[in-house]
């Protein structure tokens, strides 16, 4: 299948005063596992839907390929039915009163293929999808992931170029949504069908994702793979939405005084023009590392075990900072801790919450104290 173009998209609502979504300009390639990523009403649903065809735009134009599907300045429309797409929702719409074999051959059989035909495609799809043994059940007699994967397969079925998927594993309990994140990879590079996945879950965007687009209002954040995402957010929303657990932010008014975090960062770092810093709470150490930048001593207040990993909350004053690790901490609560920052998860933001576009920062070192030159910490 070609690429998805979107182009100057909107979405207006009547009686909202704001877009649902603004001025959105994105492109998903052939074969791409596109996350749309955000929170409840940043308009990844909506984006969907105007894919899909079932809503409208208010402006802007859809492409598939070189073929404009919907366009308010040329005054096209193609309806969904004729897109080739295949669309999952949260709810999986099985028919109650089929069996599994019906359900994924129901598709088929309104393209009025022969029937040896019919029956290589369900047989090959259900070996795939591992429920070849649950060809004669009803969904109501399976489990949750069961009917995922007949939801699937009766999408698969009909060999769609695009699968669009709305939140399809919001329904499911940890395990289960465990266990069709992999099938989802496992499928996606076999069939290599291009998937548009809607999902607020930030962890389901990381791991199953080629090319995450983060949304926020409306309006498309950034671009990018999940490591970029991850390790050069845009902007603060980025920063602070994605990561669990999530960036720690220290504000900073204008030059900082006192004896806070901004005021320990300040003495090591040139912070001119800085507002905020974001920290990642996986590049705090608790002992010296090269060109690491010194946090001083701080308070160890708890220890919060996740299952393989740990995170410890920290703080200095009424000022708190978390830290994650996997190796067993020995400090107990109450313990005073030498603490440093390693320049990796360090970010420093404008008053705008946009990301500086500088590739350096820069730290103290022996031979270079404070108010001297200092040598460069480099950021990626």
């Amino acid at each position: 299948m070609p690429d998805i173009t979107l182009t100057n998209v909107t979405k207006n609502y009547a009686g909202h005063g704001n877009a649902a979504v603004e001025g959105l300009n994105l492109t998903i390639a052939d074969g791409e596992f596109m996350c749309l990523l955000g929170p409840s009403g940043c308009g990844k649903t909506t984006t969907l839907r105007m894919i899909a065809g079932l809503e409208h735009l208010s402006d802007g134009e859809i492409a598939i390929g070189d073929k404009l599907v919907d366009s308010v300045p040329a005054s096209a429309f193609v309806p969904p039915e004729k897109r080739g797409l295949g669309l999952v929702f949260q709810s999986y719409a099985l028919w109650p009163h089929m069996t599994v074999e019906r359900n994924i051959d129901f598709g088929l059989r309104l393209r009025k293929l022969p029937e040896a035909e019919r029956r290589a495609k369900v047989n090959d799809v259900m070996e795939k999808l591992r429920i070849r043994d649950y060809a004669s059940r009803y969904p109501a007699q399976l489990s949750g992931g069961q009917q995922q994967r007949v939801a699937l397969a009766r999408m698969l079925a009909v060999n769609p170029g695009i699968l669009l998927l709305d939140e399809p594993l919001s329904n499911l309990d940890a395990a289960l949504r465990l266990e069709m994140r992999a099938e989802l990879r496992r499928l996606h590079e076999e069939f290599r069908t291009t998937i548009v996945f809607v999902t607020h879950d930030q962890w389901e965007a990381m791991t199953l994702a080629t090319t995450i687009a983060v949304m926020n209002g409306g309006r498309l954040q950034q671009v990018g793979a999940p490591d970029d995402i991850y390790s050069r957010p845009v902007n603060r929303f980025v920063a602070e939405f994605i990561g669990n657990p999530p960036i720690n932010m220290i504000s900073l008014d204008g030059t900082p005084d006192g004896d806070g975090f901004g005021a320990r960062l300040s003495e090591s770092l040139d912070l001119t023009g800085a507002a905020s810093i974001g920290l990642r709470p996986e590049e705090i150490s608790l002992s010296e590392t090269s060109n690491a930048v010194p946090l001083g001593a701080l308070r160890l207040e708890s220890i919060m075990p996740t299952g393989g990993s740990w995170i410890i909350e920290l703080s200095f004053g009424s000022e708190r900072l978390f830290h994650s690790t996997h190796s067993r901490p020995t400090a107990k609560p109450g313990d005073m801790i030498s603490c440093f920052a390693r320049g990796e998860g360090l970010y420093l933001f404008d008053a705008a919450g946009q990301r500086f576009d500088t590739t350096e920062i820069r730290a103290p070192s022996a031979a270079h104290p404070a108010g001297t030159e200092r040598p460069a910490l480099l950021l990626a």
